[in-house]
């Protein structure tokens, strides 16, 4: 048997996924009987005699026998596109609508979505949304979307081609080939963008058209199950139900699921084994019981034993061996809570599935995991980052948590996944220039600079005169040499106008004290003066050079070829 495939919407909060799930049910229950209509508090059942009615003439369009019993919608939040969503292997959606606002573009969860879909290899359309905001747009209903464009005035089709043309551009950049629905080529290789708008319903017809058209070419296959087989699902939430008591809020992929049935759940431990008392799909605004459920559709299920079940966990029906389910349960989990003896940071997110996707973009990034779990950050979790040696892997990250304080351990936590990875990686950039630019304070810095005349304040005990700054910088400390690379002594301290300074750079006039040093012998006016750079310091210079200035490489190759004059092997 073919089930329908799950669809999930996902995208930027307030692009209008909910808005459009809503409109679809609007325009469904406008169309055909309220009966007929199944959903969850998550989940919406569209049965395809429902789509062709409100697509109408749009499916003989597609030229394909239409076998798919119909589409079961997800609904998402903005921030959570894939979090609960996963199955043995993967996303549990096949298909996704991709919502984007048609004025704001692409934004963080837009790139976040993007990113997941890619890493789960989801085949995925996109939803052009609120094109009824668009400057001067008139909104015809009773015409298809293509003939209500075109008779669009000259100045909205303007804005309206540039605003996809820049959606198409940005998809470029993530490596996708993007097109208006009707001006695709190859739908293997192109995505498909329907503008629509939720608020007029707009479109709407051409959006299901295209998805029903996309999941019967490319998903037959996959979505052929055994009906009456062992339910497999994934927990979306865990919740109090008034009159009812702690529910879970399910979406069954494979198999039948029946009233009676003992299921296990996957936890952080040993699995929950229990019993289901009820099952229940909301109709309507209220919870109707059913005595058997198939795949795909969401469910809410009562049973005993809930208290430790989370979101985003694995849930199958035991048929007959409860320690091969508990293994297979046990299996799942454990591919995503991985803990390694290397080096790393420490993830933390609130759900299975959350955890999965920032695991799998933190990956991508080649950034190291020594721990990743659910629940909030606690004090183990601080224990263990602090355990770890190197400062850039000193650092918890959390999607969905409660961020604490603490002064040795870099905390980063949010609501949306790309902004976590997005967030730590400029925290380490700017973490490893602290640390260069504490190890450059530390070098002998190149300088360059000119004994000004008539400013010899003292000749001896110590030498006091003054110098100008020609390039680099000059700091107390610094050992001088002549041009000839003999060396001259130490600058002890500076003054700039009377007042004490500790460094001097480039155009400034300072006077230096020298001790040793006596004017008239190792130096004199018009000296041109080099620091002193050590053979080590050198080297150490050579791999912070993006800290220098052009004139001061250009001033560290002058010191190289003096001290080499003297050491062909200085530096080398």
């Amino acid at each position: 048997m073919i089930r329908q495939p799950i669809a999930l919407l996902c995208g930027h909060v307030d692009h209008g996924k909910s808005s459009i799930l809503e409109k679809i049910r609007e325009i469904s229950i406008t169309k055909t009987e309220a009966g007929g209509i199944t959903q969850t508090l998550k989940s919406y059942h569209l049965p395809i005699q429902q789509i062709k009615k409100i697509s109408g003439n749009l499916i003989d369009l597609l030229g394909v026998q239409v076998t798919i019993p119909g589409i079961l919608f997800l609904d998402s939040p903005g921030h959570a596109a894939f979090n609960n969503l996963r199955k043995r292997g993967g996303n549990l959606a096949d298909i996704a609508i991709l919502v984007i606002d048609i004025k704001e573009g692409f934004m963080p969860q837009t790139l976040e979505s993007i990113e997941i879909l890619k890493s789960y290899r989801t085949p995925f359309l996109v939803a052009l949304n609120k094109i009824d905001s668009l400057s001067g747009w008139k909104t015809q209903t009773n015409i298809p979307l293509i003939k209500s464009i075109q008779s669009q005035s000259e100045h909205t089709l303007k804005e309206i081609e540039t605003k996809l043309y820049d959606i198409v551009a940005k998809f470029s950049e993530s490596g996708f080939s993007a097109e208006r629905f009707d001006r695709v080529e190859d739908f293997t290789k192109q995505i498909s963008i329907v503008p629509c708008s939720a608020k007029t319903g707009q479109g709407i017809p051409e959006l299901l058209m295209v998805m029903t058209g996309l999941a019967q070419k490319f998903l037959e296959e996959s979505l052929k199950i055994e009906i009456h087989g062992a339910a497999k699902g994934t927990v979306l939430e865990v919740k109090e139900e008034r009159g009812v008591g702690k529910v879970l809020d399910v979406v069954l992929y494979d198999g039948s699921l029946k009233q009676g049935d003992t299921i296990g759940i996957g936890t952080l431990g040993k699995p929950i084994f229990t019993k289901v008392r009820g099952i229940f799909e909301e109709a309507g605004g209220k919870l109707k019981p059913q005595k058997e459920v198939s795949a795909a559709c969401g469910a809410i299920i009562t049973a005993p034993g809930l208290e430790h079940a989370l979101a985003g966990m694995p849930l199958i029906v035991v048929k007959n061996n409860e320690e091969e389910v508990e293994r297979l349960l046990k299996e799942e989990v454990e591919d995503v809570l991985i803990e390694t003896d290397h080096k790393g940071i420490i993830v933390k997110a609130d759900t299975l599935g959350a955890l999965e996707a920032l695991i799998r973009l933190l990956k991508d990034k080649n950034i190291p995991i020594k721990k990743a779990d659910i629940g909030e950050i606690t004090k183990s979790t601080l224990a263990d980052a602090r355990n770890e040696k190197e400062k850039l892997y000193r650092v918890i990250v959390g999607f969905n948590v409660k961020s604490v304080h603490a002064d040795d351990v870099h905390i980063i936590t949010s609501n949306v996944i790309y902004k976590i990875i997005e967030d730590y990686e400029k925290w380490v950039e700017h973490s490893k220039r602290d640390e260069e630019e504490k190890q450059l304070s530390l070098l002998m810095y190149p300088a360059k600079v000119h004994v000004l005349r008539g400013t010899v304040f003292r000749q001896s005990h110590p030498a006091i005169f003054g110098v100008r700054v020609l390039a680099g910088k000059l700091r107390n400390g610094c050992i001088l040499m002549r041009e000839d690379g003999t060396k001259v002594g130490e600058v002890k301290s500076m003054q700039e106008e009377g007042e004490n300074v500790s460094e001097a750079g480039k155009d400034r006039e300072v006077a230096i004290s020298l001790p040793n040093v006596t004017v008239g012998r190792q130096v004199d006016e018009d000296y041109i003066l080099y620091s002193d750079i050590p053979d080590g310091d050198f080297v150490k210079l050579k791999k912070l050079k993006s800290f220098l200035k052009r004139d001061e490489i250009e001033l560290l190759k002058e010191i190289a070829v003096i001290k080499r004059n003297n050491n062909p092997l200085w530096g080398v």
